[in-house]
């Protein structure tokens, strides 16, 4: 309930997303890693504590009163006198399991009372810290650590304090609760993963059998370790490994699509196919298309001329409304020499073609504005070209 809490007040979500390490527990909010200086001019770190003035579980008014508790040594003055100009008595005080005020503190200012928690708080813990940052400059009331979350029914390992900061927690509110599905883990799909993976989707499903092998790492997100590479997991596996870390709803299939399986993405909210096989590739959009499920197949062609890379990235859209232009636009003929199965491979252009998807993605969503509803984009590299085409709008 903490972050809910915090997300009501704006006093207490200013400091959070200003990098104060801030808790709340039973009436209280606490700010963790005040800097002070003890009496042998050490600097240590402490607890800045004070009663909340509760309206309901998840919202408060301003501080009933101008104190505060400390929760460490005595703080002094850089000149070795103890702080008791805002210390009123250092008298132990239990507050709450795990927490007592080792220090009363008492800092009135001018007009008597402080308007808000963030004025309260931000006051004491600049006159707490002020001889900790002169004696050191490294030192910071302010280390930005990070806040798990305490909700349940988040997604997340730990709380979304960038969509906190930016203000758009209700836009990324309208991704929750869907079942997004990567097919093909190579240096596309997994860079789509790296984007939906910071989202409040419910579930990702990765389906590939590959094995990550080490040319695969010089076109997908992150940095594996040689160690990692001689582990030869499957795609799904590795990168399901390293995203559950920040989201729980990451599942690996390490299995390709199917007749046998193509039944488990009938209630997916929306498909991603980043997959190199024709054959494969059309399969999957017709029963798709059969089962009303929204998806973004996406492509890249490079070839080397004279001494120089061009090539096409392509980002094309089918949903239950739009779909007459799939034929024209998406490759299904199986040839001898499959193009993208032979064509160059460049990271930056996966990355390239992975967030041009998730955009698109975004734009189903109604997270961003789509005025003209592409279904068709193109980016050429020699020319710097952006075309939209088969337009819904």
């Amino acid at each position: 309930m903490q972050h809910q809490l915090i997300n009501h007040s704006p006093d207490l979500k200013r400091l959070r997303d200003e990098g104060y390490d801030l808790e709340v527990k039973g009436g209280y909010v606490c700010i963790h890693h005040i800097p002070y200086l003890n009496s042998q001019m050490e600097v240590k770190y402490g607890k800045l504590i004070s009663a909340l003035t509760l309206i309901s579980p998840t919202s408060i008014s301003k501080p009933a009163d101008h104190t505060a508790y400390f929760m460490g040594e005595m703080p002094f003055h850089k000149d070795g006198t103890p702080y008791s100009s805002i210390v009123n008595h250092s008298r132990a005080t239990p507050l709450i399991e795990g927490y007592v005020g080792n220090h009363y503190l008492s800092s009135k200012p001018a007009c008597g009372y402080y308007n808000n928690f963030y004025d309260k708080l931000t006051r004491y813990a600049q006159l707490i810290s002020a001889p900790a940052k002169s004696a050191d400059n490294n030192v910071t009331t302010m280390p930005f650590n990070p806040f798990r979350d305490d909700n349940g029914d988040s997604t997340f390992n730990y709380f979304d304090t960038n969509s906190s900061r930016a203000n758009i927690v209700q836009l990324n509110a309208k991704l929750k609760g869907q079942k997004i599905v990567i097919i093909g883990m190579g240096g596309t799909g997994s860079y789509i993963l790296d984007q939906v993976a910071k989202t409040p989707v419910t579930e990702i499903h990765l389906y590939d059998a590959d094995v990550f092998s080490q040319h695969n790492a010089f076109r997908s997100p992150g940095a594996p370790s040689l160690e990692e590479l001689e582990m030869k997991k499957c795609k799904a596996e590795y990168f399901s490994n390293i995203y559950s870390k920040m989201h729980k709803g990451i599942v690996s299939h390490q299995e390709y699509i199917s007749n046998e399986n193509i039944h488990l993405l009938k209630d997916a909210s929306h498909v991603f196919i980043c997959i190199d096989n024709n054959a494969a590739r059309k399969f999957i959009i017709d029963q798709l298309l059969f089962m009303n499920v929204s998806f973004i197949d996406v492509g890249l062609g490079v070839t080397l001329v004279d001494d120089h890379l061009i090539g096409i990235v392509r980002t094309t859209t089918g949903t239950a409304t739009k779909n007459d232009h799939l034929d024209k636009r998406i490759p299904t003929e199986e040839s001898e020499v499959n193009e993208y199965a032979t064509n160059i491979q460049i990271a930056d252009l996966n990355a390239l073609n992975a967030i041009l998807a998730v955009i698109k993605w975004k734009k189903l969503s109604q997270f961003y504005q789509d005025l003209i509803e592409e279904h068709q984009t193109t980016y050429s590299i020699n020319v710097s070209q952006l075309l939209n085409g088969d337009t819904a709008a």
